[in-house]
């Protein structure tokens, strides 16, 4: 199947926020290497969400809900902009609020990788640094706490139950995804965090492909190393996230995503980050029972955030 490049679609905004046109279209890239057992009737196809000018997917519902609470005057006099994350969220508030004049203020744990620290405070975003042990939960619960107390100082953005994060997805990487794969998917697999790319893609394709199965993508248990994905039984279930949208949810071991993090870039060419690697292993799970299919998962992001991760690379390599 030939893979094919989407014209950039253009996108009215104020010139201040011009660099938010280049958010989406990202490409479609398939895999070689680390798929050569499959059929050859099966292709797993990956969506390289690091080309966004954030570094992440996350940039596709950062943007939605900008513009969003721009449109409706919940930013208006002079209101930062307030959530919680595990980073990538984060960085695509602090990078494209640089470019709207938005002051952002994010609650993230404390043990996030330096290298995401480091990008947020370079971006200019007010942080405060929650309790390691209660992970991202955690941060939601500080966030919260804070825009009860102070909402005339912070528009909470609460990317867990903000409709405009799935939305942008249903408006955006749906679209591309099918119109990429010119109609030929059968399967989509996507990891569970805010659980957004998930409910927004499958809503859209599904409008299409009535048959196309969904795989979820979650870690094996609630203490894991998946960093921007969630054990839904065991955390804060988001707010628009529907049980009944995934046909399968698959659980990846940490150490089986990190493996493959190290596959994708030694014999692929491909740096990415952890829950690229949970990703991969599971759609190549689903290609590997297929005899013919075209398997299309989201890579959220590059790689170039975890080289702190001494788990993942090794200390001092």
């Amino acid at each position: 199947m030939e893979i094919i490049t989407i014209p950039q679609i253009q996108v009215s905004l104020p010139a201040t926020a011009s660099l938010a046109t280049l958010v989406g279209n990202t490409p479609l890239i398939p895999l070689h290497r680390v798929t050569s057992r499959l059929s050859p009737d099966v292709q797993v196809l990956v969506k390289a969400e690091w080309f966004n000018p954030g570094g992440s997917i996350k940039d596709r519902p950062a943007l939605n809900i900008l513009r969003t609470a721009l449109a409706d005057g919940s930013l208006s006099n002079g209101k930062k902009l307030l959530d919680s994350t595990s980073g990538n969220m984060g960085i695509a508030y602090a990078t494209l609020g640089a470019a709207f004049g938005v002051r952002v203020t994010l609650a993230l744990p404390a043990n996030a990788s330096r290298e995401r620290i480091k990008i947020l405070r370079a971006l200019g975003a007010e942080l405060i640094l929650t309790d390691p042990l209660e992970g991202t939960d955690g941060a939601m619960r500080v966030v919260r706490q804070l825009a009860a107390e102070q909402p005339e100082r912070y528009f909470y953005a609460n990317q867990y139950d903000n409709p405009a994060n799935w939305q942008a997805h249903y408006a955006t990487t749906g679209p591309e995804i099918l119109q990429q794969t010119m109609g030929e998917i059968t399967h989509f697999v996507a990891g569970m965090g805010t659980t957004g790319t998930l409910t927004g893609v499958s809503s859209y394709l599904r409008e299409y492909l009535p048959h196309l199965q969904v795989a979820a993508v979650q870690p094996d248990g609630p203490f894991h190393g998946l960093e921007g994905l969630k054990h839904l039984a065991s955390s804060i279930r988001p707010g628009f996230y529907d049980p009944s949208v995934p046909d399968r949810v698959i659980e990846v071991s940490t150490e089986a995503a990190y493996s493959m993090v190290r596959k994708l870039a030694q014999q692929e060419g491909l740096f990415v980050g952890i829950s690229s690697g949970a990703a991969a292993q599971a759609a190549i799970q689903i290609a590997e029972g297929l005899t013919q299919g075209v398997v299309v998962t989201v890579f959220p992001d590059a790689g170039y955030k975890y080289l702190s991760d001494d788990a993942l690379w090794g200390a001092g390599e």
